[in-house]
């Protein structure tokens, strides 16, 4: 099999287990990024970013039997102009991070986010939020059995799929069918059974304003079965259950393969050997080093469109800006960008987390590409470019571009102003496609 060059599996690596290369990167070799990436070292550029305060939902308004329509009305448009205020926050700290970020950590977070798909549309809650984000980062490269479980009791994902309904007597499955469906074993893999006694597994859990708690009296003890055991079980018991099941490796190895490596899916043995570097204890960083050594993510034809966030990060960090030092006008640009493209971090359109693909590549969404990057570059320190001979390449270098297809070349030619320069760049399929 064909494999790409050694300067453009660095790039991949950059951008597959990152947001794209920071200035400098490129000039790394293979194994000096991987372990940069995937080795121990804590992330130390993005968690000197810290997490923002004051997201505690508004109060309740309390009726007090004088207060009339109108007052009310304001007071609930008054506590969605603070959740809105709160979930900006969130969003722009969680922007700066991936903007910064310097190993595999964030990329991973950003992964998990769009694999346990939980939307604040419905929760309502930035800290919950937040709580939520932080246990995906916490153990993105951990075993993925410990996230499974505190996923499985985690206060937004709760709510997003209405496990706070659900209790003995009074069961609501929605929690328990997409744990299995989605999250560890794929369709096919259990029976509605499995959905109903799941769901008693998970009674007893209720959300309070301080996040999920366990009360023993609603919950279902008892005698369960599934997915052929038979016990007690609780809620980590039932993740526990899931994850043991032979199709949940194969499931996960290929949600992953899926976001970082190609659409096209590994063949059996490639599975084989990445379940092996997966091993019982369900070890993602394992399986990662393992996966970005297989021929299948070095291979010409494993392209991937990048997601609007990855693009949009990708060109900030070449860039070498941060949402977080951008004017206030310039932040509600980017967000307004993001929106305008399909993706908003906390914000997936549905349990099943974001499309992939050409799904992107829509003329509605090139247009937003387009604006956004302009109003980026306009920000950004472009001397670099402007005082290079060859423009082109000097903007293809910035960009971590390795190289121009001709006719790109040629369209990139005839534009003179840096700034509109480096947009155009930025909207070319060699930069919006990670090749």
């Amino acid at each position: 099999m064909t494999e790409i060059s050694e300067t453009a599996l660095v790039r991949r690596l950059n951008d597959r287990l990152g947001f794209g290369p920071a200035p400098g990167d490129l000039r790394a070799g293979v194994d000096e990024t991987v372990r940069r990436l995937l080795g121990p070292a804590t992330d130390a550029a993005a968690g000197a970013l810290a997490p923002p305060t004051g997201l505690a939902p508004p109060a309740k308004n309390k009726q007090d039997g004088k207060q009339d329509g109108k007052q009310d009305k304001d007071a609930k448009k008054a506590a969605a102009r603070q959740r809105a205020a709160q979930e900006r926050k969130l969003t722009i700290w969680w922007l700066d991070r991936m903007a910064v970020s310097r190993t595999a950590g964030e990329r991973l977070t950003w992964f998990w986010h769009g694999h346990f798909a939980t939307s604040n549309q419905k929760v309502r809650n930035a800290a919950w939020m937040l709580a939520q984000n932080q246990t995906q980062r916490r153990l993105a490269l951990g075993r993925f059995g410990d996230l499974a479980q505190a996923m499985v009791v985690d206060a937004a994902l709760i709510r997003w799929l209405d496990g706070q309904r659900n209790r003995k007597g009074s069961p609501n499955e929605n929690l328990a069918r997409e744990f299995m469906e989605l999250f560890t074993l794929g369709i096919g893999h259990y029976q509605e059974a499995d959905v109903a006694q799941a769901a008693r597994c998970l009674t007893g859990w209720v959300l309070r304003e301080q996040g999920a708690m366990f009360q023993r009296r609603r919950f279902d003890s008892g005698t369960k079965t599934v997915l052929g055991r038979t016990g007690d079980f609780d809620a980590k018991g039932f993740a526990g259950l899931a994850l043991a099941q032979p199709a949940s490796a194969a499931f996960v190895i290929g949600r992953l393969w899926f976001r970082l490596v190609s659409a096209t899916p590994p063949d059996a043995a490639t599975v084989a050997r990445l379940t092996a570097a997966y091993g019982e204890d369900r070890d993602v960083r394992s399986l990662l080093t393992a996966m970005v050594g297989e021929s299948g993510f070095k291979d010409p034809a494993s392209s991937l469109v990048k997601q609007p966030v990855e693009w949009a990060v990708g060109l900030l960090r070449a860039l070498k800006l941060r949402p977080g030092q951008l004017e206030e006008k310039e932040q509600t640009k980017l967000l307004a960008g993001l929106r305008g493209m399909g993706q908003l971090p906390y914000r997936p359109p549905s349990v099943g987390g974001w499309p992939a693909g050409a799904t992107w590549l829509t003329t509605s969404a090139g247009v937003t590409r387009l604006q956004l990057a302009q109003q980026v570059a306009k920000q950004a320190d472009l001397s670099i470019v402007d005082n290079a001979t060859d423009r082109v390449s000097a903007v293809g270098a910035l960009l971590g571009v390795d190289g121009w297809s001709e006719r790109t070349r040629a369209a990139l030619t005839g534009v003179k102003e840096p700034a509109q320069l480096v947009a155009v760049a930025a909207c070319a399929p060699e930069y919006v496609v990670s090749g």
